[in-house]
């Protein structure tokens, strides 16, 4: 390992390794110090372009090489031995400037599930401050959420009917509408927020990261891939990383901070020496320390399209051309308004699988739209969709070396569908879609199933399509898991600390204990918010005392 004969190009107090959700609002909030110098590394390059900051263009960057890691699991047993895609951001803003955009905090009770597994101080009521300290909300519930946030967060226009109708489908199936889901109540059908500010993708390097860098004691590396964290003896001194063909050394006068992503953080604590102590000297690299969470408690949202035909000429297969697609583009380039300057998911849901389940564990994102998120395989015509899952799963994976040299991609198991209670959850999201779609708001529109087809019904023909056709929401987290200092398998403390050694903090998805309702940019960012508090030794703000809805009687009623 690293020894204190190595020799540093320059030095920063803190050094960041990662421009992404996280990593972005670090530089901003460690900068806000003018005595603080403060260097972010990103492998990736510049976000600039259309094909980043039009909303609607979100198929292209998490499909292009220059944006993206490229990453894919191993064949996963349980789905016949495919290898499902992982994309994860290579770029100025990370994964916030290649998603979906679309901006869910997650329950209440997903982080009082994490207080519960050891991350004290990252309930409910410790982290709804920082929610509203990064938001700027643009109509949701007042009281709940925050209005002067760098993270503009807001709502499609909903001008397709569609969208009001899978609303008001869901209210005639039994279900409440909410008016934010973001706010007091998840639970129920209603308008989907995201993160669009005046036309234009509001990623984190946005909204944190490129108004920060205006300060003299913030740098931006791009092009700088970060080979491994520089230890000596039990402490992190520094970073090494390659750009434009050279190795170069930075020492961090005060830390490292890991914030690249739930796949390479973990990977790059295993290239330094911290980690289950059998597989980093099975590569042949020294243990700085034995921590075999490292890499482990890996989890995901699988989802799947239940695609229906439209009656009506009315979705967005219309614009299925290339006319329509340059029009679309022009409109946006000259005036950031029209189809181009949404993420077209306007309307959603989360309810709850069955009685007896305490909050939502179902997810909706709807598009009036038959195609692949991916924006491959369109439907021959008409058609619209909901993407649905569980938001639960009790499966876990984990992330490996392949090889001790930094080049060399990871090994990615996420053990998907590992249990039977995977498979009901699936069962009963296709049953309970079906039933919502069938209702009289959506009966002017709906025609035939296009998938899983209208001969999927037993429970068997139910798996196999599910084995077939699922794919990841791209929401992994829980690598670096946060826990209590003296759990054996936690990864980082409650303070964001590398457990076993010094000056090195991990603050991104990776910490997550346990994954959140719905998707991850949001608590990625909030993460990001109270880890630099953590680290700057700032008194945390005043505990919420808001108290969140729950259904009053979930342990007998479904709806």
């Amino acid at each position: 390992m690293a020894s204190s004969s190595e020799r540093f190009d320059d030095e920063f107090d803190y050094v960041i390794v990662g421009s992404g959700s996280a990593g972005c609002v670090l530089a901003a909030r460690l900068s806000e110090d003018a005595g603080n110098r403060v260097l972010v590394l990103e492998h990736g390059g510049s976000d600039a372009g259309p094909l980043i900051q039009m909303p609607a263009a979100l198929s292209y960057p998490m499909n292009m090489p220059r944006y993206d890691w490229g990453f894919e699991s191993e064949p996963e047993p349980h789905l016949g031995g495919r290898r499902l895609a992982t994309p994860r951001g290579k770029v100025i803003g990370g994964s916030s400037s290649i998603n979906g955009m679309v901006y869910v905090r997650g329950h209440a009770c997903d982080f009082d599930t994490w207080e519960s597994l050891g991350a004290a101080g990252w309930g409910y009521r410790h982290v709804l401050p920082y929610f509203r300290r990064m938001e700027h909300s643009h109509g949701g519930q007042a009281g709940w959420r925050g209005g002067d946030g760098p993270l503009h967060v807001t709502r499609g226009r909903m001008e397709n009917p569609l969208y009001r109708g899978f609303i008001e489908a869901g209210e005639q199936a039994g279900y409440s509408a909410t008016q934010d889901y973001n706010g007091q109540r998840q639970e129920g059908f209603g308008a989907m927020e995201m993160t669009v500010w005046r036309g234009r993708r509001w990623s984190a390097a946005n909204a944190y990261l490129k108004p920060a860098l205006q300060r003299r004691n913030l740098a931006l590396r791009a092009r700088a891939h970060v080979r491994r964290v520089v230890m000596e003896g039990h402490r992190a001194v520094g970073v090494e990383y390659e750009t434009a063909g050279a190795i170069r050394r930075v020492r961090a006068a005060d830390e490292v901070i890991l914030a690249a992503s739930s796949v390479n953080s973990p990977k790059l604590l295993l290239l330094s020496g911290i980690g289950p102590a059998a597989h980093l000297s099975a590569h042949g690299i020294e243990v700085v320390a034995d921590r075999p969470g490292v890499g482990g408690n890996l989890q995901d949202h699988l989802e799947i399209y239940l695609q229906v035909k439209c009656r009506r000429p009315i979705t967005l297969y219309r614009h299925w051309n290339p006319l329509s697609k340059a029009l679309i583009g022009a409109r946006w380039l000259f005036f950031r308004n029209g189809l181009g300057a949404t993420n077209h998911f306007e309307s959603c849901a989360f309810i709850r699988s069955r009685a007896g389940v305490q909050y939502p564990d179902i997810q909706y994102h709807f598009l009036p739209f038959a195609v692949r998120y991916d924006g491959k395989a369109a439907a021959g015509g008409h058609g619209f969709q909901t993407h649905v899952g569980p938001m639960r799963s009790r499966s876990r994976g984990r992330v490996r070396l392949t090889s001790p040299e930094p080049a060399a991609a990871p090994s990615i198991l996420f053990n998907y569908m590992a249990h039977e209670e995977d498979w009901q959850n699936f069962r009963a999201c296709i049953r309970l879609t079906r039933e919502i779609l069938s209702q009289p708001a959506l009966a002017p529109y709906a025609g035939e199933e296009i998938a899983p087809g209208p001969a999927v019904q037993s429970d068997e023909a139910i798996d196999a399509f599910v084995r077939d056709a699922v794919e990841s929401a791209y929401h992994p987290c829980g690598t670096c898991r946060m826990g209590a200092a003296d759990d054996p398998h936690a990864v980082v403390d409650p303070a964001c600390r590398v457990i076993g050694v010094d000056g090195l903090r991990v603050v991104d998805s990776s910490i997550f204990p346990h994954i959140t309702n719905g998707n991850l940019n949001a608590p990625t960012i909030m993460v990001g918010e109270k880890g630099a508090d953590h680290i700057l030794g700032r008194e945390p703000p005043a505990l919420a005392n808001e108290v969140p809805w729950i259904h009053p009687d979930w342990e007998q009623r479904q709806r």
